[in-house]
């Protein structure tokens, strides 16, 4: 089959590429920054359009020639009209499939609960509802498969899982923990993606997928402590706690900011659970049975302990974050563009220095100040922003579209270059470069360039207000990130394993 993928750099997009290769398909990926998939490990194998479900043009030439159109974006986060605006694009894809002859929809629900109107639903499980509509009203055969929550390594409903647990020994929650819910694990979920790739055309129908275990979100966090091998949690559920408090509350314990917190606490107000297991005469269950809760756990934590993790929830961009490309016209658009530029030269191979860098954040912090940038980052929470708290995907290596605490990968050449591009709350763009050069005396340089863009007087007064700080901060940065890059040079030399670590400026 020539499948579309659309939604592809985002957490289950990005697993089910892969999957759908490996079935034998063809595969053509719409997004709407073609270079985010550019150092995916199957991107060579796929054809990669430029695109977006809300611009019905760009849809046109996506859906040419192709037999399955996988559906697996939303606006969720994007504003308070993203109900809208997901009407809108389901409404524009089900019209340029009918149009161009595809044969087959597949799209990826939420599941909902039996007997509660659709006018009490939580707006983000209403939106989801209607767009299942939408499609399988489309004229195109459609196949809408509702999950609950999704347990695998990155995904959101996971890490609030872990984190919640395993920060918290005793909590007070709210009344939801006690909710029935039906979890499923991430490689169930592409199984059954692949597989309704190829069901008969008369299958217009939703079906509801779900694992072998019904569960209460505190039966799930004690699953967990077990599994991870901590003590049994003491959890204290109270009704004082609404979505909102919830939310600020998730937000505070969990990397999942609070945007994408609140709409998975509105959704655990419910209980869902799958109502029939249909699918199964389409898409049989291997002799084994669906993965059950603990495997499911056992599985995501040893893809984290491997540093295997494929995909997170972060690896989409944030609704509203920007994306524009780092400015090169000095005069950028006729505005401003502050710099902080530095430049050391450290008596280290490149390889040395380029270990460092491509390790920056996560656990090994920014080689500065350690303080402020934890100050910075909770101001981003209170705020509504992501903070510091996503981490990185993989200890190691980073790849374009990369999510790095509160930057994103912009580009990244091995070696020479890494930019990061800030998805704080700014009144304004925000770049951070590191690069590895030599001088005419061949000697390895490390460059570092902070640049911003702002917005309006605020942004202008933001910069100002913050550039007293840069000496410490940018200046710490770069001479702690030499020194760590001499350490580990030395550590190498001796045949020592170097240690990581974020770094403090004397």
């Amino acid at each position: 089959m020539r499948c579309l993928v659309t939604g592809a750099t985002g957490y289950i997009g990005g697993r089910l590429v892969p999957a759908l290769l490996e079935a034998g398909h063809q595969v053509r990926a719409l997004a709407r920054t073609p270079q985010k998939l550019r150092d995916y490990p199957w991107a060579d194998r796929v054809e990669v359009v430029r695109g977006d479900v809300t611009d019905a043009d760009s849809l046109t030439e996506a859906m040419r020639d192709i037999d399955v159109a996988y559906y697996l974006v939303h606006a969720l986060g994007s504003g308070s009209d993203f109900e809208e605006t997901d009407r809108r694009a389901a409404r524009n894809f089900g019209e340029k499939a009918r149009a161009a002859g595809v044969r087959r929809i597949v799209y990826l629900g939420g599941l909902t609960p039996a007997g509660v109107a659709e006018k009490e639903l939580s707006p983000h499980l209403r939106s989801r509802a209607e767009v299942g509509r939408i499609l399988l009203d489309s004229g195109v055969p459609t196949v809408v498969l509702r999950a609950a929550i999704v347990i695998g390594s990155g995904s959101a409903s996971f890490e609030m899982l872990r984190y919640l647990t395993e920060r918290l020994p005793v909590m007070v929650t709210p009344s939801w923990v006690s909710t029935r819910i039906q979890p499923i694990a991430v490689r169930d979920v592409i199984r059954y993606l692949v597989g309704s790739a190829i069901l008969p055309s008369e299958v217009n129908r939703t079906f509801d997928i779900g694992g072998p275990d019904i569960m209460t979100y505190r039966d799930m966090m004690q699953g967990y402590a077990r599994v991870a091998g901590l003590p049994r949690r003491v959890i204290v559920p109270v009704p004082v706690l609404t979505p909102t408090l919830s939310s600020h509350w998730i937000g505070l314990v969990t990397p999942v900011p609070r945007s994408i917190a609140r709409p998975l606490a509105e959704s655990l107000r419910h209980e869902v659970v799958c109502r029939e297991h249909d699918i199964v005469r389409y898409v049989p269950d291997p002799p084994q049975g669906p993965i059950g809760f603990d495997q499911a756990l056992s599985l995501a934590l040893q893809r984290i302990k491997d540093a295997q993790v494929v995909t997170r929830w972060t690896s989409a961009s944030l609704p509203g974050a920007p994306s524009d490309p780092l400015p090169t016209d000095p005069d950028w658009s006729g505005g401003s563009l502050y710099r902080d530029e530095r430049e050391l030269a450290v008596p280290v191979d490149r390889a040395d220095l380029w270990r460092v860098i491509e390790g920056i954040g996560g656990e090994n912090g920014w080689y500065s100040f350690p303080l402020a940038w934890a100050v910075r980052g909770w101001i981003d929470r209170i705020v509504g922003g992501v903070g510091l708290r996503r981490g990185r995907r993989d200890a190691h290596r980073l790849r374009v579209g990369d999510s790095l605490d509160f930057w994103r990968v912009e580009e990244i050449v091995p070696g020479e270059l890494l930019r990061l591009r800030a998805e704080m709350r700014l009144p304004g763009a925000a770049w951070l470069e590191l690069s590895v050069g030599t001088d005419d005396r061949g000697r390895t340089l490390y460059r570092q360039r902070a640049l911003y863009h702002p917005q309006g007087l605020l942004g202008h007064a933001y910069w100002w207000s913050v550039s007293p700080f840069h000496a410490v901060v940018f200046g710490g940065m770069a001479r702690n990130i030499a020194e760590a890059a001499r350490t580990a040079a030395r550590a190498r030399r001796e045949g020592r394993e170097p240690v990581a670590g974020s770094g403090t400026d004397n």
